[in-house]
This record gives structure tokens, sequence and C-alpha cells, in this order.
């Protein structure tokens, strides 16, 4: 009989632990990682390929429903009001091996984009290029610009700052290649140390998670991690 009673009183407590303990924080954690899948999220940038925009130890706001609403945890799109737009900034699943990026938007469906030289030509017309502010540059430590060259970037609508390494090994120039319906040619703002679309080819639609829209936070990693206030809660917005 005791036994029996132990056991009675084992299910009754396991029963409203479930009840009113773990079943609301399943469903809690539930419904925020839902919100994490298809509504926003934040990202850590731990790479350089963005910069001057973003750049390392940067936490980013990604808008997921900029473009569209998804099912939560998949790509299936339950309705699509926008596409996105050239100069957004980007976050998407890598075509080459799934990792999801951050990189912008150059090229938009039907678009012929070439590089020569590290100009941008689109649909013919070279991009203008001016000398960049310096107060742009500021959180990038002055040993880190040495044989670095940052200019302003002028696209169709839209201007943001670009980095460039002349001394680095990387694709400066190719033939024009057209982007597909339904495709966007991706690359970083840093333009000669970026992994993108130069080298995988563009991203297809579905597999564009959401618009990056602020920096929430920045951590210095040259300064023991500490905040960098002046980035932090600053929209990723260009002129």
């Amino acid at each position: 009989m005791e036994k029996k009673a132990i056991q009675k009183t084992f299910r009754t407590r396991a029963r409203y632990w479930w009840k009113k303990e773990i079943r609301p924080l399943l469903v809690l954690t539930l419904i925020l990682f839902s919100i994490r899948s298809s509504l926003a999220d934040w990202n850590d940038v731990p790479s350089g390929s963005m910069r001057p925009t973003i750049i390392e130890g940067d936490r980013i706001w990604v808008n997921k429903v900029a473009y569209d609403l998804k099912v939560p945890f998949t790509t299936w799109h339950i309705a699509e009001w926008s596409n996105p737009e050239r100069g957004d900034i980007a976050v998407f699943f890598s075509p080459h091996d799934g990792k999801r990026l951050v990189k912008r938007v150059i090229g938009l469906p039907g678009d012929t984009i070439e590089l020569r030289n590290n100009q941008l030509v689109i649909n013919g017309a070279p991009v203008e290029y001016q000398p960049i502010a310096d107060e742009l540059l500021r959180d990038i430590p002055a040993a880190e610009r040495e044989g670095r060259v940052f200019t302003s970037e002028k696209l169709p609508g839209q201007t943001h700052a670009v980095g460039g390494i002349p001394t680095a090994p990387a694709p400066r120039t190719f033939a024009p290649v057209r982007v597909p319906e339904g495709q966007y040619f991706m690359m970083g703002d840093n333009r000669d140390d970026s992994f993108d679309s130069r080298f995988w080819g563009p991203v297809e639609r579905k597999q564009i998670v959401g618009r990056a829209t602020a920096v929430v936070l920045s951590l210095d990693k040259n300064n023991h991690w500490l905040p960098r206030w002046k980035r932090s809660f600053t929209s990723l917005s260009s002129e």
C-alpha cells in the first residue's frame, strides 16, 4: 500500500509539473523559436566581408518579413509582398554550402552584371565611385586601414561604402553575367575579401531569409569585447 501511495504521489506531482511548469515553458520556447524563424532574428557577424558597412563583432537585426512570410523552420512561403531591391543587405543561405550569409544585393533578376578592375557595370552602365568620408571608417583601426582603399559606390537609387585591397589575389574582373529569373547576384562590400556570387553564382529567391536593417549591438574584439556604443542601435540604411 505504501508503495502504491508513493507512486500515486509521484504521478500527481509529475502531472502538476507538466501542466504548470514544463508545458508552458515548452510552448513559450516554441513560440520564441517560431518568431526567430519566421518574423525577426539577430545574427552575429564573425567576418569582415561587409566592411566597412558591417564589421566583426556587430550583431545585426534581421527583418524576416521584409519580403514574405514563411512557415516556421522551413523555406516555404505563406505569402509574398515584395522582392529584394538593389542595394539591400540580404541574409540568405549560401548555394555553395548552405551556411547563412550576409551580403549586398547587386544584381536583380534579368540584370547583366560585369566587373572591370573592381568597377561594377550594371546593364551596361558603369557605376560611379567617389572618395569616402573618414567618419564612416572610425570603427576600423588605423592599422587595419593600411593598404586598403575605401570609396562610396553609387548604385542606381542607392549609395553605400565599399572597400578593397589592391594587393589581394581577388577576382576584380569578370565578363558580363546575366542573372537568371528568380535569382539575385550578391556581393560583399569588402570586395577583395568576400566569398560571394563571383564564386558560387546567384542566389535563388527562396533561399533569401530577410533583410538586415540595423546594428543592435557591436562588440570590439580588439578592446576586450567591450561594446561600441556609437555603432549600437544604428540603422544600416544607405542614402
